[in-house]
């Protein structure tokens, strides 16, 4: 039997980040049509929007690294850091910001089994 876990979309081709009109519509279609989305592997930057999926699952070996928000310029942007933060659940967005994590572009690390563990994220199905 084939497991349909296997064919879930992946943040995979998306973790280097990058401007949020690349990553909008991968999350209105994960939204709509309420299929699994693992974020597995290097997740950086606007690739961190994923979790705000629904149906979202982190793969335990997956590596997040969030920063603030900014413009095409890098100045920090208010707007983008909040439009990136809503994405996340409230452990996560007040560790985030208790930490002054998302003040600077400097990366920030968190595994995803602290993902899972610490913040209450679906862990992924293994395959």
């Amino acid at each position: 039997m084939i497991s349909l876990n296997a064919f879930a979309a992946t943040s995979e081709g998306y973790g280097m980040g990058g401007p949020m009109y690349k990553f909008q519509p991968v999350i209105d279609e994960a939204n709509r049509t309420g299929e699994l989305f693992r974020i597995k592997g290097h997740c950086q930057s606007a690739c961190t929007t994923f979790l705000g999926i629904r149906n979202v699952c982190v793969e335990r070996s997956a590596t997040l690294l969030f920063h603030a928000g900014h413009d095409a310029k890098r100045n920090i942007s208010a707007y983008w850091t909040d439009r990136i933060i809503s994405a996340y659940n409230t452990p996560l967005r007040q560790y985030l910001i208790a930490g002054h994590y998302m003040e600077t572009l400097e990366f920030h690390t968190v595994k995803g089994a602290a993902m899972i563990d610490k913040f209450g994220y679906k862990e992924c199905p293994r395959n």
